[in-house]
């Protein structure tokens, strides 16, 4: 391999790694505060990027190469419950190792699309333009308030309880033998 090569490949590695480290430890991280997914998210990237790189320097069509990305893709979760967010954030990290991959030589186009990317995710995913809403599942003792008349009382005295900016109140299953209702709040923070 000549020089030119392995200096394309390192620089090309540094900046699929340090865009992943963005996405996970910046972006993802400080707001789901999970490091299970963050060696999966990285793995399935370096592997795209490594496979991507490799069909790229071989005379390969780009419908392989995309082929071959769904197919890591589908391996490892097409059965594991994993999250809307999670599986957003892994095909993410499938992308940038595809786009890192495939754009040996339009550094600058990569990182543009690195750079926007990495930006709308930063933007959409924390509470700049939509709120973080989370939820709970909670047994509530007050049966009698579960009525579709009474749900703003059932709303305040929740928020009094849990102290919490509940927004809207699902109801799961009541329980009459035991005078338990299962709901689910729907809160900011």
């Amino acid at each position: 391999m000549s020089n030119v090569l392995l200096n394309e490949l390192i620089f090309q590695i540094g900046l699929d790694v340090f865009s992943m480290a963005i996405l996970l430890w910046l972006i993802y991280y400080p707001i789901y505060r999970n490091r299970e997914f963050i060696f999966s998210f990285f793995a399935f990237n370096l592997i795209i990027f490594s496979v991507t790189y490799l069909i790229n320097k071989v005379e390969v069509s780009m419908g392989a190469a995309f082929g071959l990305f769904a197919v890591f893709s589908m391996l490892r979760y097409r059965t594991e419950g994993i999250t809307m967010r999670n599986m957003t954030y892994l095909f993410l990290s499938i992308a940038l190792g595809l786009i890192h991959g495939l754009s040996a030589n339009s550094v600058g186009i990569t990182a543009i699309l690195t750079t926007v990317m990495l930006f709308l995710t930063f933007l959409f995913d924390g509470d700049f333009v939509f709120p973080r809403e989370y939820s709970k599942e909670i047994m509530y003792d007050k049966i009698s308030l579960t009525s579709a008349a009474r749900r703003e009382e059932l709303m305040a005295d929740l928020r009094d309880r849990t102290g919490l900016k509940i927004i809207r109140i699902e109801i799961d299953k009541l329980d009459f033998l035991h005078d338990m209702a299962f709901l689910r709040i729907y809160y900011y923070l």
